[in-house]
């Protein structure tokens, strides 16, 4: 019993050292990690909210600054959860101390878990304060927090994983950057966040079905407006599905050392 105790305060201590490794890293940096998505946002909502949007009208029975808000938030906590964790464990690869985590008595879901919690931490603060700007364009009523809270987290976790396999195969820093732009921004910008999918032809509706990130944006998209073009259990359903593929897969190629064991 006292042995079961002590295993399970070392990995609550290893997990706990990481996340706040984490948090304090992209908390220092401030100016780099955050402040870029609340400008970004910001000339987002002044173009494409203000100046365009009085043009385009009503999307989906909402105006059109408040029909991007939910894709300009989920944006930003997709792009900063994933870019979190490519960065810091290919740092971790590079500068050879993700090593001495692999060998400690310490099973690989715990620093998985660590890396995840700091990826998730700061895409739900970037998102958190993307939403804030958000309210000083359009006036926000939440429709379901539970909803809203937890398609965050579920995206936030979702795109942690994936940077951390993007971190796990990189080879330079140049390959940490492959991904995120010719995969993530096209999927982002496809996925419904300045355009109802109900717009589109047959054809190209059924096409972007097939992207994981308009269920996302379209389940948060309910959790704020109570407005969304696919069925609010297969966005969850999906999302979740994707988080244990990941989680699997990350799990195996930490524990066969792929990109790390030389």
């Amino acid at each position: 019993m006292i042995g079961d105790n002590w295993r399970w305060r070392r990995y609550w201590i290893t997990l706990q050292t990481i996340l706040i490794k984490e948090v304090l890293r992209f908390m220092r940096i401030w100016v780099q990690t955050i402040l870029p998505s609340v400008i970004t946002t910001t000339l987002y909502f002044i173009i494409f909210g203000r100046l365009i949007g009085e043009r385009i009208g009503p999307m989906a029975g909402l105006g059109y600054l408040d029909f991007i808000v939910p894709g300009l938030v989920l944006m930003a906590v997709i792009t900063n959860s994933y870019a979190n964790v490519v960065s810091s464990f290919y740092s971790s690869k590079f500068s050879r101390y993700i090593e001495e985590l692999l060998i400690a008595p310490i099973p690989n879901w715990v620093i998985l878990a660590g890396y995840i919690a700091g990826g998730a931490a700061r895409g739900l603060a970037v998102g958190g304060v993307v939403l804030g700007v958000a309210l000083l364009f359009t006036d926000v009523h939440v429709h379901d927090p539970w909803v809203t809270l937890g398609i965050m987290l579920l995206t936030a976790v979702l795109f942690s994983l994936g940077g951390l396999i993007n971190a796990i195969y990189a080879n330079s820093f140049d390959d940490i950057s492959i991904v995120p732009t010719f995969v993530l921004t096209p999927l982002t910008y496809l996925g419904g966040v300045f355009y109802s999918i109900e717009l589109l032809p047959e054809f190209w509706r059924n096409i972007s079905l097939v992207n994981p990130i308009l269920y996302m944006i379209n389940a948060f998209r309910y959790g704020l407006f109570g407005v969304t073009d696919v069925p609010l259990g297969l966005a969850f359903g999906m999302t979740l599905l994707f988080i244990l593929i990941l989680t699997a897969y990350s799990l195996s190629l930490l524990r066969r050392g792929v990109g790390i064991k030389t």
